[in-house]
């Protein structure tokens, strides 16, 4: 890629949180540092700033709104692609490749359309645009089977799987965090302190499975195993009302004093590497489970459900963290056993940040270059 300057366009409802938004960040990191222009559109969020500040730029339409008014984006997308015309448009989501592949009609010179499934999306005619890309990025073995499954007349030859990745360098093996970080931690958090603090990271969404952490705090108490929960990044502004329902659920359950619901935060190196246990208890298969690398990586043993690319990631990464979907009684089984003592984790020599910034280069690299 280093003999043409590429610009490639990436698309994405918005840049808040999650898996799909930070990928989006990372290869436009990679991109800048490979000497290309970087683009992405979306409606805006926190991110923006990081993008911006590593190079990247942002032009805010709001693409990822369902709604009949979404149409109206057509046009100022198209007019934005004209003037920046990229080599490559690479849609992460649903209702932007919709748009894109609408904008991108009668443009000359015709950029490059690529998609990434990242989401186990319900199969329809709607979630059908992702398999339309030149090629059609899918992030885990979980996925490709799954688009496999319900859009068999995509080409496989157009599929490329590329799983996410951690970065070594903000994950390092055995981290600890500085004394001065967990005195501000546990000041802002005193309760949490003195016993082992599980933390299940995720938005505020029901799919996350914050209900089974609770009933599982609580049975943990019940077996004389004075544990604390945190409920990282579950407490968000739209969310307040499943937030209030958790702590309901909590006094309900006699571990209102033993647990905290957080905001998204910045510092969830630092908090995953004091947490005994990492949780991933999503009710529905999930396509990949960055957190259950980004723990791993750190040294910390997770306990998950084992479906979708959760359990994909433990049954190759770490076995003993596996339970059976949804099976509460073996979930507090295993718990406490990984708290009593978790089998070692040895360093990650896969999913590796650069490996899958560089295999999406060479994506953007393909369809350009033939």
């Amino acid at each position: 890629m280093a003999a043409q300057r590429l610009t490639v366009v990436q698309l994405i409802p918005a840049l808040d949180s999650g898996g799909a938004e930070r990928s989006t960040l990372e290869i436009a990191r990679a991109l800048v540092a490979a000497g290309h222009r970087a683009v992405v559109i979306s409606a805006g969020g926190r991110l923006v700033r990081r993008l911006e500040a590593e190079g990247g730029e942002h032009i805010t339409l709001p693409i990822g709104r369902k709604s009949p008014l979404a149409l109206a984006q057509v046009m100022p997308l198209r007019h934005a692609l004209a003037a920046l015309k990229p080599d490559v448009v690479h849609a992460r989501s649903r209702l932007p490749a919709w748009l894109a592949r609408m904008a991108m009609r009668g443009l000359r010179p015709r950029p490059h359309f690529v998609t990434t499934v990242h989401g186990l999306n319900s199969p329809n005619a709607y979630s059908a645009v992702l398999t339309r890309g030149e090629r059609v990025i899918v992030v885990s073995q979980t996925v490709r089977d799954h688009v496999q499954q319900h859009y068999p007349d995509l080409p496989q030859e157009r599929v490329r799987l590329i799983p996410r990745g951690v970065d070594a360098d903000e994950f390092p093996y055995g981290y600890r965090p500085d004394p001065a970080w967990r005195e501000a931690f546990f000041a802002e958090f005193p309760h949490l302190a003195g016993a082992p603090l599980l933390t299940l990271p995720g938005r505020g969404t029901r799919l996350k499975g914050h209900a089974h952490a609770l009933r599982l705090l609580a049975a943990l108490h019940a077996r004389g195993i004075d544990a604390r929960l945190l409920l990282l990044g579950a407490d968000e502004p739209a969310r307040a009302g499943y937030v209030r329902e958790l702590r309901q659920l909590a006094q309900t359950l006699g571990v209102a004093d033993a647990m905290a619901i957080t905001p998204p935060r910045s510092d969830v190196r630092e908090v995953y590497a004091i947490s005994d246990l990492i949780l991933q208890l999503s009710t529905r298969p999930e396509a990949f489970g960055r957190t259950v690398l980004e723990a791993l990586a750190l040294c910390r043993p997770v306990l998950g459900y084992a479906h979708g690319g959760v359990g994909e990631l433990l049954a190759e990464l770490y076995p003993a963290g596996r339970v059976p979907t949804a099976d509460e009684a073996r979930l507090v089984e295993r718990a406490a056993e990984l708290l009593r003592l978790a089998p070692p984790i040895a360093p990650m020599t896969r999913y590796r940040l650069d490996k899958m910034q560089q295999a999406t280069l060479a994506v953007y690299a393909e369809v350009v270059h033939g």
